[in-house]
């Protein structure tokens, strides 16, 4: 649409009157005029990282607030030929479960001019599950979800870069940022034997998440090396429900409580602790210790206070922003790897001993 010549030296007023009259949205064009500056100097203003003097940022921003200007994605996408969206491939439960990992990750990309686009996997991710991906025009991708390795050599094929977050692929270099989970285990274990806890059992995550697998093998390792008999392992779907049902069978298979489970995730041990104290009528931690993963909200509840391991979300989160954007930004395909610890968080449901 050709645009009315405004009259000199317009007001806020003027302009509106002439956008009412031509029955359309509020432009760029519209905001230069009102501001005094350039129509570059405007997109500059809403370019996050351009180069602009406080004085033309400062005019530019009250112009477009007395406007009701919102710059328009669509058309800024054709004029970069980027769409400013992430994809965030992520199992079904991340949005319950870890709802601060969401919002840390949505924030990262925010402050880098980038949004997410959530897609959520089930648990078992079925060929050309992908396919609601590539509809859309994205710049690139987090997969934080097990994909099979022709769902991860799609992303190749489509030059569209990609992060693994708290994922690896056995022999394949990927970038990715993780949390070192068998450590994280490892550490728990020698935290807990070192109160005088023998006899471990643990409520473990599905059989084909990877993260779960590298819990259950620190948790073996470090029993194996301090000479403690094999944890007595059952699965669990990282939900509540898997945590109370979970207790029950270890119960029951072993015909009392152990000196300790450890949990794959925070929700499963909390699912467990209620049964514990509510159903059983165990005492936590004095005649079981119960632990967690993860470090998720609810497990600072006061009702709950849980002993587990939280992964530095913040910093992860960060790091994942700035390995995506970097390789948006260069297309560089190199291949790097950032793996972050896990910190105990001494709650109230574990007898714990010195640190090593």
């Amino acid at each position: 649409m050709t645009h009315a010549t405004p009259p000199l030296s317009p007001t806020i007023a003027d302009i509106k009157a002439l956008i009412h009259r031509e029955a359309r949205r509020v432009t760029s064009y519209d905001v230069a005029i009102a501001a005094g500056v350039s129509q570059s100097a405007v997109s500059r203003c809403f370019k996050p990282g351009a180069s602009v003097s406080k004085a033309t940022y400062a005019r530019v921003m009250q112009a477009a607030a007395e406007l009701a200007y919102t710059p328009n994605a669509a058309a800024r996408s054709l004029n970069t030929r980027r769409s400013n969206l992430v994809a965030l491939i992520a199992p079904d439960l991340l949005h319950q479960q870890s709802p601060e990992l969401l919002a840390e990750l949505s924030r990262q990309f925010s402050l880098r001019g980038m949004r997410l686009v959530l897609f959520s996997q089930p648990r078992e991710a079925a060929p050309g599950s992908l396919s609601e991906v590539w509809e859309h025009q994205l710049d690139g991708a987090i997969v934080a979800a097990s994909l099979s390795e022709p769902q991860l050599a799609e992303f190749e094929r489509r030059a569209l870069p990609f992060v693994l977050f708290n994922l690896s692929v056995r022999d394949k270099n990927v970038n990715a940022v993780l949390c070192d989970q068998v450590g994280a285990a490892r550490t728990m274990v020698a935290r807990l034997a070192a109160a005088g806890h023998k006899r471990f059992a643990m409520i473990d995550g599905p059989a084909g998440s990877a993260m779960a697998q590298q819990r259950r093998r620190g948790v073996a390792e470090r029993l194996a090396e301090l000479g403690l008999a094999p944890p007595l392992c059952v699965s669990g779907e990282h939900d509540y429900a898997s945590g109370a049902r979970g207790l029950r069978e270890i119960v029951a298979r072993l015909g009392h409580a152990p000196d300790a489970i450890i949990c794959g995730n925070d929700a499963m041990a909390i699912g467990c602790l209620d049964t514990a104290r509510h159903e059983l009528g165990l005492a936590v931690p004095g005649q079981l210790s119960v632990t967690g993963f993860d470090g998720m909200a609810q497990a600072g509840w006061l009702s709950y206070n849980l002993t587990t391991l939280r992964q530095p979300v913040r910093q992860m989160a960060q790091a994942t922003a700035d390995m995506l954007a970097g390789l948006i930004g260069t297309g560089n395909a190199g291949c790097e790897r950032r793996v972050f610890s896990a910190s105990v968080v001494e709650g109230a449901t574990a007898r714990l001993g010195p640190t090593a």
